[in-house]
């Protein structure tokens, strides 16, 4: 019997003459598996890698950790214990560290027949060196004791059912409400970085006392010290976030490295010989604001000598956005990810300055990327849009690629994908626009016209590409075409196409949006009067946007938590900062107020024809549900045919397998009525 994780590739072109029996049902999607946070050993010998599944029966997505050898020598192995709902894994030294219910447990990559160790909570960074661990502790404050005037003040107070805040970040989407005081010690407390000796890891002393929150914690090669970024002035209530970068010795000798104004420095990574530290660099959200920049500014790639002095930033020339760096083996050299259109590719550059090269290539993005101590081999998982992702390894130039997976051959066997086209127009003013076009099931080009729907991406600065989404297969499954554009504020074409957008959400990269259904009404056997818009978040803006100013192009929407209102949305949103970047400004400033309700689809709502399902998130502190409520009443005041679905306790994202099947059987009826003419 053929083991499951060997299996036969079938190439996208062989697919039709060996179309397999079925399209995609909407039941698969509790059949389908997903990798995610693969990362090879130190010694390259094994990858590590989480397994998540959905079970219809609990509503939950479980998750599993494996462990495979690099050489595809054996078959991938779970390591996790029995019972244990895995969200986080990785290596420690050369053993298996997971995260399953709040609590690290630590385990053999021989599998579950060796010891699962329970380790508490602490997250361990162990040095390369093997003697020390260090971990990231908060500082317990004790809450003050209430003082009360009396003892009948007190009593009410006890009998109080609800909550008070005083502080501006009062809210997190995703998070309890409100979220901890920034400005209490004892609400949200700091932490320091403590050391152990590997040999007695139950004893430990701070060697930090700054008062900050240490994130991207990483050791030098040689273990006398660790690099991390912080932010000095988190408590500051009426300013963003701004990291920079600190050195600790194992001693304790502290040294800030960077305090450049206004910039935000990440993703530290020590080089070989220890003398010098890479990093990612950006604006702060502040240093936008203040100077009123008509950009977010650019992303690069810098080094700084670890003892400190002037950073040098590699990419300065380079239009990309650069992802987090490691360091070549000779120190010579600098891998990062990027994006790089709908493809997401592993580059190279050298450390004292040259060119930027790009490493692998193919229609396809490559995630979870993970390095070998020596640098000499790469594990990723690879995304494809016929296919979900599978985990590859391969040299670090990318040659003797080798798959190490294929944990849905089983489940996919015996059902169809739907191909997808590549699509490159021109928009209005003549910007190139880049999408996909995923087409019908069993498409034969036989004169038959299909409905077609276009989806839009959040964001707006992300992008759609080569990536599985299960959504598009099974509309695609449905006889329905799917039209996704990268439009103008999508990340990949280059930092001018970034900020095109800049101060007019919805003008330059609705019109993209429309040249990309042109362009396929004009190709395509698509009828032009079964056309339907749909997205969520930015996409779910973009939906409102585009049923406003192109009243008569579309038969159906679904807005998926999309703003209808930038100046109700500024002050209730947990993002405000979005307003005063992009729009350059606050609804109590005239000029930025115009452009809020400029940009704002609740101001041409007058002009919808086009029936419109709501879909949002009860407890959405993202976009709030009162920005698809205005939008909804709007509708229903002009007798537009509008309905609205709220998922209960559900944030901005709208999780979990009940609520995902509940949405797209919907979705699914929706467009059926509206495209197709199905009885409700």
């Amino acid at each position: 019997m053929r083991a499951w994780w060997i299996g036969l590739a079938i190439p996208v072109a062989g697919l039709a003459a060996q179309l397999p029996s079925r399209p995609l049902m909407i039941e698969d999607y509790y059949r389908i598996r997903t990798i995610g946070m693969a990362q090879i050993s130190p010694d390259g010998d094994r990858v590590v890698f989480l397994v998540s599944t959905r079970v219809e029966d609990t509503g939950r997505e479980t998750g599993e950790a494996w462990v495979v050898a690099t050489d595809g020598s054996t078959a991938p192995r779970l390591v996790s214990g029995p019972g244990h709902d895995v969200q986080s894994v990785r290596w420690v030294g050369d053993g298996v560290e997971y995260l399953a219910d709040r609590e690290t447990f630590r385990v053999s990559p021989a599998g579950p027949s060796g010891p699962v160790v329970r380790a508490g909570r602490d997250r361990i960074f162990l040095d390369p060196t093997g003697r020390y661990q260090a971990t990231i502790r908060e500082t317990t404050v004790p809450r003050p004791a209430a003082v009360f005037g009396s003892d009948f003040e007190r009593r009410h107070e006890e009998r109080f059912r609800g909550t008070s805040f005083d502080w501006l970040e009062f809210q997190r989407d995703g998070a309890p409400f409100p979220v901890p005081d920034p400005r209490s010690p004892w609400a949200d407390p700091a932490a320091e970085i403590w050391l152990t000796e590997a040999v007695a890891p139950n004893v430990g002393r701070p060697i930090t006392a700054l008062g900050l929150k240490p994130r991207d914690l990483t050791w030098s090669p040689t273990g006398g010290f660790l690099v991390f970024a912080a932010d000095s002035g988190y408590r500051t209530e009426r300013r963003y976030g701004r990291n920079d970068l600190w050195t600790v010795s194992v001693g304790g000798s502290v040294r800030h490295l960077t305090t450049d104004d206004g910039l935000e420095y990440r993703n530290p990574a020590v080089s070989p010989d220890g003398g010098r530290i890479a990093f990612v660099r950006s604006h702060g959200t502040d240093k936008v604001i203040r100077e009123r920049l008509d950009h977010g500014g650019p992303t690069d790639l810098g080094v700084i000598p670890a003892t400190g002095g002037p950073p040098v930033i590699l990419t300065a020339e380079w239009d990309l956005i650069p992802g987090e760096p490691a360091w070549s083996g000779d120190g010579r050299h600098l891998y990062f990810p990027a994006a790089v259109g709908g493809e997401r590719h592993l580059f190279r550059v050298a450390a004292n300055g040259g060119p930027v090269e790009q490493v692998t290539t193919g229609a396809r993005r490559l995630n979870s990327i993970s390095f070998d101590r020596a640098m000499t081999r790469v594990a990723y998982l690879v995304g494809r849009r016929e296919a979900p992702a599978e985990l590859f390894v391969a040299r670090l130039d990318g040659a003797d690629e080798r798959q190490l997976t294929r944990i849905n051959d089983a489940a996919l066997r015996g059902v169809s994908s739907s191909p997808s086209a590549r699509l490159q127009f021109s928009s209005a003013d003549g910007t190139p626009i880049e999408g996909w076009l995923t087409f019908p099931a069993g498409f034969r080009g036989d004169g038959a016209r299909y409905p077609l729907i276009v989806s839009s991406h959040g964001g707006p600065h992300a992008a759609s590409g080569y990536e599985y989404d299960f959504k598009t297969q099974y509309f695609a499954a449905q006889g329905y075409f799917v039209l996704e554009t990268n439009f103008r504020s999508s990340t990949g074409y280059g930092e001018k196409f970034l900020w095109a957008t800049w101060g007019a959400w919805g003008s330059n990269d609705g019109q993209d949006v429309m040249a990309g259904v042109d362009y396929v009404l004009g190709k395509y056997p698509i009828d032009r009067a079964r056309v339907g818009a749909t997205g969520h978040s930015y996409g779910g803006f973009m939906t409102n946007w585009l049923i406003t100013q192109y009243p008569d192009r579309f038969a159906a929407a679904i807005t998926g938590a999309g703003i209808s209102n930038w100046v109700s949305d500024y002050g209730t949103a947990d993002i405000a900062r979005t307003k005063e970047t992009e729009f350059y400004g606050t609804p109590w400033e005239e000029e930025s107020r115009a452009r809020m309700i400029r940009q704002s689809p609740l101001s041409y709502a007058g002009r919808v024809k086009t029936p419109t399902l709501f879909v949002h998130g009860e407890v959405d502190q993202r976009v709030p549900y009162e920005e698809a409520e205005q939008m909804y009443v709007a509708l229903k005041k002009n007798g537009v045919p509008a309905k609205m679905i709220v998922y209960s306790g559900q944030a901005h994202a709208i999780r979990g397998p009940w609520n995902v099947v509940h949405r797209m059987l919907n979705e699914r009826a929706w467009w059926d009525r509206w495209l197709k003419g199905s009885t409700p």
